[in-house]
């Protein structure tokens, strides 16, 4: 089979890794129906699985949307890849914003952010000016911020507003910026395949969370930080890490990675991607939400996307720049 695999030309070896996870996630879809149609009865271990299955239903949901936007922006080139992002990244943006108070004097920040940052930064991941990219939010945009909000003459917690605009924008515009970024990366022969390091990212960053969360479950440690996270030890932390950099170090076949290559950069995205979610628990817990979408998914419109998202937008920078330096692309 891996050999029948490795026959196909670029276009079929990336159109059969969609066939594959097109028919794994039908049928987890399947699995999770039979099991909502069980009788679950009503004590609290019955409220507690029906809690279960809602949280699987949506991370199939959301699964299922961020491969469709996968594949349709495979098949229809990088630069509608690269604006599919940048709608995720608008509509991430829009969930985090909306959820902090803000003043009628962030309001040109907030165009700024929305309406040239966003698109600014997209258009260099299209063109290729990736060292412009990896400076231009950290750089130029953060010292940018705060000269246009002092303009809008409101000094009322100046710092914390313009520090939570320019949160919101590392993480929802610059950290998401670099997932296309993957699809643009040059590597010798291995032409026209950047779809399988995005897979192979996303794949690896996901399954170390589904580890981590079945990990806690089971061994019942005590948190870490209970005030953030009740799901968060360092045991299960380390399980979860330590099988995803496994799966990526078996998964190097499909990248221009040696195995130990594998193993070492999904370590990095895993570490990135997993810290970066307790980060933004502790946003969370800050704004006194219990998700980014959640009972107020009818008010931001996103439906809790930043949830979905947010392990991604701390693991593609580090794992991209890490890819990027080691290679030296």
């Amino acid at each position: 089979m891996y050999q029948y695999l490795k026959n196909l030309t670029a276009t079929q070896q990336v159109g059969a890794m969609f066939l594959i996870v097109f028919g794994l996630l039908l049928l987890g879809s399947i699995t999770a129906v039979v099991l909502s149609l069980r009788e679950h009865g009503d004590d609290a271990a019955a409220d507690a699985r029906r809690y279960e299955l809602r949280n699987l239903d949506g991370i199939l949901r959301t699964s299922w949307v961020m491969v469709f936007v996968f594949w349709i922006g495979w098949l229809a080139g990088e630069w509608v890849a690269i604006g599919l992002f940048a709608i995720v990244s608008f509509f991430a943006l829009r969930e985090f914003m909306t959820l902090s108070p803000t003043r009628r004097g962030d309001h040109r920040s907030l165009v700024l952010a929305f309406f040239v940052v966003l698109p600014v930064q997209y258009w260099l991941v299209g063109t290729e000016h990736f060292d412009l990219f990896t400076v231009f939010i950290p750089v130029y945009v953060f010292l940018a911020i705060p000269v246009v909000s002092a303009l809008a003459n409101d000094p009322t917690r100046f710092l914390e507003r313009n520090a939570k605009l320019q949160w919101g924008i590392m993480v929802c515009i610059y950290g998401m910026s670099h997932v296309p970024a993957l699809l643009l990366l040059d590597f010798p022969n291995y032409d026209k395949k950047g779809a399988f390091l995005v897979f192979f990212l996303v794949i690896v960053v996901q399954l170390c969370m589904v580890v981590q969360h079945f990990a806690s479950r089971k061994l019942k440690r005590p948190p870490t930080a209970p005030n953030i996270s009740q799901s968060f030890n360092w045991r299960s932390w380390l399980i979860a890490v330590m099988v995803a950099s496994l799966a990526g170090a078996l998964l190097a076949g499909i990248t221009p990675f040696v195995p130990g290559q594998g193993f070492a950069l999904s370590l990095i995205a895993c570490v990135a991607g997993t810290l970066g979610h307790f980060v933004m628990k502790a946003l969370k817990r800050d704004r006194g939400i219990p998700s980014w979408g959640g009972h107020m998914a009818g008010v931001t419109g996103a439906g809790g996307l930043l949830d979905r998202v947010d392990a991604l937008c701390f693991a593609a920078p580090v794992f991209f720049h890490s890819v990027r330096w080691y290679f030296d692309l």
